[in-house]
Formats: C-alpha cells, structure tokens, sequence
C-alpha cells in the first residue's frame, strides 16, 4: 500500500473518531470515570449560557440578584444566543456548539503543525486528540474550555506567521483582538499571555527570510539588512498587538461599567476565589495537587510528554553552545508556546488552589502537540536519539489503542440519566401546581437548558442594596420549587426557612456521583400571613415544625 492511501486512510480513522463526538449530545456525561467529581456536568453548561438561555425563553437575559456572568464572559452566551435562533433552546445544540469547536480545534491543529514537520506528526496530533476519551468526555459539554481552546490556536496560527505577512501589524492587531475575545470566554485567559508573546517572539527571532533580502547585494548585507528591519518589525508587531487588546477589553469594560453591570464582573470572580491555606508553603502543595491532576488526561501520554520536555531540556542544556535539533525545537515557536499554555493553565490552578478536570481540557491538546513534536524530532536524528524515538511512537500507540476502546465504550453505550430526570421534575412540577412555575437549585440553569422551566441559584446571589441576600430574593421572585443533590446545606435551608417552609415531594436518579446522584424535588409553602423567620446564630439550619424533609442535612 502506497504512502497516500496509508494516510488516506489515517484520515478516515481520525474523522471517524471526530463524528464520535457529535453523536448523543444528549447523552450524560461518560459515567464511572475518575471525573466524575467535575461539578461541570451539573452546573456549568446552564451557568455561562443563561443569558441566551433567559433570553429566548423568559424575553430578558439579566435576573437582578442572581448569577449573572455574561458581563465577564459574554462570548460564549452570545454565540448560544444567535444558535438558538434557528435550534431553539436544547441541550443539544449548546453541546453542538462546543463540538463544532472541538472540529476547529482539530483543524487548527493540523494548520499550526503541518508547516513544522512531516505530515505525520499533525495527523498524530489529531489522532491523540480524537481518542481521548478525556477530550471526548469534556468537549461533548457546552463549556468554557473548548472556544478558549479555539481562540488561542488561531492566535497561535496567526502570531507564527507575523514575520513571513506583508501587514505583520494588522494580523497583530487581530491577535490583540483574539486575545480580547479570549479574556471574555473565559477570564483565566491571562495565564495564556506567556504562551502567545513567547511564540511571537521567537518566531521573529527564527526568521531569516524577508522582501529585503531578495535586494541585497550580498549574505551579511542581506542579513545585516533584515535584523535592521525585524527587530523594530517585532517591538511593533508586539506594541500593536497589546494596543489592539487594549483598546478593545477597555471598551467592554467602559460599556459594562457604564451599563450597572461591573458589580456582576467582579463577582464572577469573587466565587472563584477560593480560601488559601495558612502555611507559608500552600503554593508548592497547590503546585504539586495541579501537576497531579495532569493523571486525569491520560496515565500514559501524560508521563510520556513529561518525560519528553526533560529529556528536550536535558539534551539542549548539553549541547548549549551547539545547533543541535532539540536546542531548535526549544526554539520552535509552536513547542514553546504549547509548554507555556500548558504550564501556564497549572500556574492558573496553582493560584487557585483548586483544579477541576475540566481545566485539563486545554492543557490536554497541549500536551498532545508536545508529544508529537518531540517524538518527530527525536525520530529525524539519527544514533540512540532514532531509537528513543521509535520507543516513544510505540508508547503513543499503546496509548491510542487502549483510548480508542474507551471512547468507542463511551459513544456507544450512552446514557441519559440527567435529561431523564430534569424531564420528570418537569412534568411533576406541571402536574402539581404550586404557586410560581420558578425552580430554586444550584443546577438550576441548567435544568432550564433541558426542561425551560425557569430557575434561580440558590448558591450563587449578587447582592445588591434591595437584595441583600438569597433570603430576601426569594422573598420577591417567590419560587414554588426548590431542588437539591442528595442532602441539604444548612446555609441554603436557613435562607428559605426566612420566608418558607418545605415539603420533599419527589427525587429522580441521575449520574453516578454517589454524592450527587439523587435529585431531590421539595414545595416551597410560604409562611402564614406572609410573616418572615429572624436568623438567630443557627436557628433556621435545621428542619423545623411544619417541614417534610427526608434527606439528610449536609
């Protein structure tokens, strides 16, 4: 079999892989997987699309008082927004949206590395990508990190190719604007910053062609002339860029402030500042609960990539004062800038102290360009370095085979656990009346997505001076119904019983979370006479005379 048809048919097996992903959109989250405890599942596709999701379905995008993340991530619900005006509001075309950009990603990808070596290592790339069942999992829900993802590769394919474009400064302002448009998907995108300016400059660092030297009179002339012309070219190409950002993420902020809403941005990033420990050293045990969660990408690649930036960085430290091929895919643009968004997403989880699976999603589809990178590289040299090369491309296929069964595992033997039961919430709601047809529950938003029932957060309330606290806004927005996973918070149930008491109605199975795993329905009966509970130190955390609650407390 001839060369082409070998890639031919490489091709089809990663498109095949591709189309896995846009099958059963409605379909859970893959169940039994060690990521089961991503809140993302539960909460996250209905939280950062409840602007669209409001807007089409209720005739207003903003609740006073609740969450409201559009002002700082406004993208995402803007893209969901124009979507559901030819696909209604569904689940499934929020989660075809993130698909359609996990294609884009696969697309961008192969366009980014196929200018860097032979066509193999893009198509190992792509394959690394479609048969994680890691990607597979997370790409399939309408989250942040699949457009973020999208956003940076184009930056990345754009900011590679500065030195070599007739209008270096206009494409460098699309890159200032991309990364705007980066920072309102999703705010961790400053972590991303070192990636982007590292692959600009060494990409004006790595050029030795340009217009000028095809006049020159001689090599050093020819030479002497295009460092005269680049190094400006890149300080401009750099000023331009940040410009452009400026301009741009200044405007959304001068409307958002001068729109109310700055009070919304800075508490989307209140809740996700989470308490630090006391320790002098918190940072390295951060540093080292990060790095850990790198496992849950992949048990096999993951090392394996880790192993092959040391030993890049080993061989290129030996050889300093040499040319030699790793010392130049250091200095390969696109490998350094992957190791900087990679690692730049850990200092991001560092700083929070608090990974979460889904971050992963963009540092996988870095680790996976590093692992085909260093593996062509180490293939093309001759000696041991060829041998280690080969053993890393059969540790790549290892890898693949045993993916390749865990996705098809995943896609074929669907299920819908969660749409099941947000659907019987529904119809139970509607078949027994009370009151308002408004739902309190932390995965509210996205039970809105599924059922268009409309909801409140009960975890997350901006407070504002006529709504100073969940309390008081259920007291004016007077919901029926709340829902809740498996137990009660004491904190939520003191901030109903200020106006309610509760009856457990019916619960409904879903997922596999043996701490979240049961959706559990209660009646909201508003206090006789419209009378309101004092909260005194714990008095209202507890069930109280006139309640029915048959889960536990928290």
């Amino acid at each position: 079999m001839s060369k082409r048809w070998l890639y031919a048919v490489w091709v089809v097996f990663i498109g095949a892989f591709a189309v896995l992903h846009a099958l059963n959109l409605a379909a859970d989250f893959p169940n039994h997987t060690a990521w089961h405890l991503d809140w993302a599942k539960y909460t996250d596709e209905g939280w950062y699309g409840n602007a669209a999701i409001r807007a089409h379905l209720f005739g207003h995008w903003y609740v006073p008082g609740d969450f409201n993340p559009a002002p700082a991530v406004p993208v995402w619900p803007f893209l969901e927004w124009i979507l559901f005006f030819f696909t209604g509001v569904s689940v499934e075309a929020a989660r075809g949206l993130a698909v359609a950009f996990f294609f884009a990603n696969l697309l961008l990808c192969y366009t980014l590395l196929r200018p860097r070596g032979p066509k193999w290592m893009a198509l190992l790339a792509l394959t690394l990508m479609v048969t994680s069942p890691f990607l597979y999992a997370f790409s399939r829900l309408a989250i942040l990190e699949p457009m973020l993802t999208t956003l940076l590769l184009v930056a990345l394919n754009l900011t590679v190719r500065l030195p070599r474009m007739k209008k270096p400064l206009i494409a460098s302002a699309t890159v200032g604007v991309l990364f705007t448009l980066m920072m309102l998907t999703k705010t961790t995108a400053i972590f991303l910053l070192p990636a982007l300016g590292w692959a600009m400059f060494v990409a004006f660092r790595n050029s030795f062609q340009d217009p000028f030297e095809r006049r020159a009179d001689s090599p050093d002339r020819a030479r002497s002339s295009f460092h005269a012309w680049i190094q400006p070219c890149a300080a401009r190409c750099a000023v331009v860029a940040f410009a452009a950002f400026a301009v741009t993420f200044g405007a959304w902020i001068a409307l958002v402030v001068g729109f109310g809403y700055l009070g919304d941005y800075k508490y989307l990033l209140f809740i996700n500042k989470y308490v630090k420990p006391t320790e002098f050293y918190w940072p390295l045990l951060s540093f080292w609960w990060s790095v850990r969660g790198l496992m849950w990408v992949d048990h096999i690649l993951i090392p394996l990539c880790e192993v092959l930036i040391g030993g890049v960085f080993g061989a290129a430290l030996i050889s300093l004062k040499r040319t030699g091929a790793n010392a130049r895919l250091l200095y390969d643009p696109v490998f350094g800038a992957s190791i900087l968004a990679a690692g730049g997403y850990i200092l991001f989880m560092t700083y929070q102290n608090h990974p979460q699976p889904r971050y992963f999603a963009l540092v996988a589809v870095f680790c996976f360009i590093i692992v085909a990178m260093a593996a062509e590289k180490l293939v093309a040299q001759a000696g041991p370095s060829r041998l280690l090369g080969w053993g890393a491309i059969a540790v790549v296929a290892i890898a693949v085979g045993l993916n390749s069964v865990q996705t098809v595992s995943f896609a074929a033997h669907p299920e819908y656990t969660f749409v099941t039961a947000a659907r019987q919430l529904a119809t139970y709601i509607d078949q027994h009346p009370n009151g308002n047809r408004l739902l309190v529950s932390i995965s509210g938003d996205e039970i809105s997505l599924i059922t268009h029932v409309q909801t409140l957060c009960d975890d997350f309330s901006m407070q504002t001076p006529t709504l100073p606290d969940v309390g008081t806004k259920l007291a004016i927005y007077k919901p029926g119904w709340w829902a809740t996973w498996n137990d009660v918070d004491p904190g939520t149930l003191e901030d109903i019983h200020t106006h309610y008491s509760l009856e457990q109605v019916a619960s409904f199975r879903a997922f596999d979370d043996p701490d979240r795993n049961v959706l559990v329905l209660f009646k909201l009966h508003p206090l006789p006479n419209g009378q309101a509970r004092l909260i005194d130190g714990g008095n209202l955390q507890a069930p109280l005379p006139g309640d029915k609650i048959s889960i536990p407390l928290e």
